[in-house]
């Protein structure tokens, strides 16, 4: 007669299982930065802003010379900003594929926090950001560009980069949960990118565009984040410039977060 049969029971002296968030997160995690790392895309991380380095820098260099302008220092932060909108589309890619193949279902049969999924993602996608940042300065300080300002401002530079590239990260995470497609997502994320990119004054100083334009260029979020990191960069940012692209990350911060909360954990 088997134990079962006596009705004994065999897992008694085995302690109950305590989910453990942290340990959740961390393994989670871990396995997409390993999936990053072995499928070559933490170097094409390292590569994508010496393509934005060459692309934007040596077509307007020499014009810009004309008009007195550094343009090492002029360009940097829309450089940078662009890196981050790569890790944005990386992370949306990222969301739709789990929620394609079924991932993100499973994961919510099991007993793994509810965030878990959605924070693994961002950590993750946070890790790329870094490796981005870290080699689009070192390009940048190839073509000259330089921290004037002092270490504090540098920081803040970083900081900064780094605060918009996850907002926009959390955004795009709920875009990705939702729509499942990364071919379409990718797609539909490149048109708004290449139009807040361009018309900005991230490449060109606000004189440079037609006079109709011209307060949509100087008022959108890019060309105000352009302001701000070039001033940290240059001579140190003040209070006057940087509110105007705070209230926009923080309110870009209230409206893509509890959307992505919602998109991550929704039932399909």
């Amino acid at each position: 007669m088997t134990a079962a049969a006596e009705g004994v029971d065999l897992f008694a002296g085995v302690p109950p299982a305590r989910p453990n968030n942290f340990a959740q997160w961390r393994a989670l995690t871990g396995r997409i930065v390993w999936v990053m790392a072995t499928k070559g895309e933490l170097v094409v991380a390292v590569i994508v802003p010496l393509v934005f380095t060459l692309g934007f820098y040596l077509p307007l260099k020499y014009v810009m010379q004309f008009q007195g302008i550094n343009y090492a220092q002029f360009v940097m932060p829309i450089i940078v900003l662009q890196t981050m909108s790569f890790t944005m589309m990386s992370n949306a890619q990222l969301a739709a594929f789990e929620a394609m193949t079924g991932l993100n279902t499973r994961m919510q049969t099991m007993p793994i926090g509810t965030m878990v999924p959605l924070l693994s993602r961002l950590s993750a996608g946070f890790v790329r950001s870094v490796v981005s940042l870290i080699a689009a300065l070192g390009w940048g300080h190839l073509i000259g560009f330089r921290f004037v300002a002092g270490w504090g401002q540098a920081v803040l530079f970083c900081v900064f980069s780094l605060a918009v590239g996850t907002i926009l990260a959390i955004g795009a995470d709920g875009l990705g949960s939702l729509t499942k497609s990364p071919e379409s997502l990718s797609q539909a994320l490149t048109l708004p990118t290449l139009i807040f990119g361009m018309l900005s004054c991230g490449f060109v100083p606000e004189a440079g565009f037609p006079a109709w334009v011209r307060p949509f260029v100087r008022n959108q979020p890019i060309s105000q984040f352009s302001f701000a990191l070039r001033d940290m960069a240059q001579h140190g940012v003040s209070w006057h410039v940087l509110w105007v692209p705070l209230v926009w990350l923080i309110g870009a911060a209230v409206v893509f977060t509890p959307f992505a909360v919602w998109a991550s954990v929704r039932r399909s």
